[in-house]
């Protein structure tokens, strides 16, 4: 199995690197349906998140998920970071490339492949549908300490 991430922790931060994306090869995930799964690092556990997953994913060429799934609470966003491939949300085929970001609601049913010759690598975010109550600019707040970067 993979060796775990070296991680560090503060009081609000967690750091972790997962690596280079061509070798993200070296992570396995146990998966209860397919056994081991190449290139697919979940970073709940490792960056301690309390509200959402976010995991990093390679597939190969050529390959893609066996089943179709969907989930009970959260919606999830791809986000497609190198390569090309193809995703499916219920019957609608979606191509998928390098800056594509595909965002799928809880019930919709979905798989993805990569049907080209290049590996395809993608971030997944899940969270629990219906639950954000601020974005990015109404929930942020300027605070008075000075930023100073040390050489």
């Amino acid at each position: 199995m993979t060796a775990p991430l070296k991680t560090e922790h503060g009081i609000n931060f967690s750091i972790a690197h997962a690596g280079a994306w061509q070798d993200l090869a070296q992570h396995v995930f146990r998966h209860a349906a397919m056994g081991d799964v190449r290139g697919k690092l979940f970073l709940k556990e490792p960056l301690q998140l309390t509200g959402m997953e976010i995991s990093l994913g390679t597939i190969p060429a050529g390959r893609g998920t066996p089943f179709t799934h969907r989930h009970r609470e959260n919606e999830e966003v791809y986000i497609f970071v190198k390569g090309r491939g193809q995703f499916q949300v219920d019957d609608k085929i979606l191509e998928v490339r390098e800056g594509t970001v595909v965002r799928v609601a809880c019930a919709g049913v979905r798989a993805w492949r990569n049907n080209s010759s290049e590996p395809l690598h993608y971030i997944v975010i899940q969270a629990k549908s219906g639950t954000l109550a601020n974005g990015t600019i109404t929930d942020g707040a300027v605070v008075s300490e000075k930023v100073s970067w040390s050489d």
